[in-house]
């Protein structure tokens, strides 16, 4: 077993090396999933096998033992081991390492592998689509559950719960590459017309009510950018507007499932959300590839809505609830 745990490791390390240097990608989910399986088996082997075998040594030993010692007794010789009697007992119940590295991680595993699959789950932020609502760096929690309860690996959901809203942040599988978790901001719902005209938008024929707010600073670019105010749902959120650039910038038609609902022209871009799809945008408008671009995010892509940034290593003002 300590040569079969080996092997594990080093395929699992190997992994890791490769994943992290980008010779392949990997789902995490998938990994948890595996890691909780192996260690699971590995912990009821040691509860119902290794464990009970060792303890039957332990006891034998003991039991050894007290035989030498009456023995000894009757023919009138002392001797007292009690103390390595002791060790040698400790010795025997104490866990290999390869169990020590897999059955008893096994508790922490299984912990981390509901509280990331069915409650809440970190990411970050690995770009400026979301500006300002989110920075790059950020580091976010995801509610897993606000949508509804989604088998982990296959995200099946199996319990609804709340329907996306207008104005959420939420957190789903690229439709491109499923792969790929994206965040983007839900503008259109099932049924709404959703257009994007002259950097303008517009909901069902009705303009989004717009507040001129502040210059926003970007740092990294060292730039100035429009700001907005901006109000899809209960709550208003902040956008930015790059008046040079035209609304149809990089946008043409293309071919994603749903596409016959969207049209293009020099101005920007309408379409309709057909029924089990949302249609997401980011929040900095000219620097975000969402809907516009790739098309509608189906209900089984939803991951779960984002609500608060737990740690920015770069700036700890941003730690805290955004909308």
């Amino acid at each position: 077993m300590a040569t079969l745990t080996g092997i594990l490791y080093a395929c699992l390390i190997s992994f890791g090396l490769g994943w992290y240097f980008g010779y392949w990608t990997g789902n995490f989910s998938l990994l948890l999933f595996i890691l909780t399986v192996v260690t699971g088996l590995y912990w009821m082997a040691e509860r119902f096998v290794f464990l009970p075998r060792r303890r039957a040594d332990a006891r034998a030993l003991a039991s050894n033992a007290q035989q030498r010692r009456q023995e000894l007794e009757r023919l009138g010789i002392q001797h007292d081991q009690g103390h390595q009697l002791d060790e040698a007992q400790s010795r025997l119940l104490a866990q290999p390492w390869w169990l020590d590295w897999t059955a008893g991680l096994f508790p922490v595993i299984v912990l981390v592998f509901v509280l990331r699959s069915f409650l809440f789950e970190p990411f970050k932020i690995p770009s400026g689509s979301m500006i300002p609502t989110l920075e790059i760096g950020d580091l976010i929690l995801v509610n897993k559950f606000h949508y509804g309860v989604r088998l982990p690996v296959i995200n099946k959901k199996i319990i609804a719960n709340n329907d996306p809203k207008r104005g959420d942040v939420m957190v789903f599988r690229y439709p491109v590459d499923p792969g790929i978790d994206f965040i983007k901001r839900v503008v259109g719902v099932p049924g709404d017309e959703v257009s994007y005209i002259n950097q303008k938008l517009s909901l069902n024929g009705k303009p989004v009510e717009l507040q001129t707010l502040d210059d926003y600073y970007d740092e990294d670019r060292r730039l100035f950018s429009k700001q907005f105010s901006e109000k899809v749902g209960s709550d208003s959120h902040r956008i930015l507007v790059d008046p040079s650039l035209p609304s149809s910038y990089g946008m043409r038609a293309r071919n994603f499932p749903g596409a016959e609902n969207c049209r293009y022209s020099a101005e920007g871009v309408t379409c309709t959300v057909p029924p089990g799809h949302y249609f997401m945008m980011g929040d900095n408008r000219d620097n975000s590839e969402d809907s516009r671009y790739w098309g509608f995010v189906p209900d089984e892509n939803i991951v779960g809505r984002a609500f608060f940034v737990w740690m920015n290593f770069g700036n700890l003002k941003r730690i805290g609830a955004f909308h």
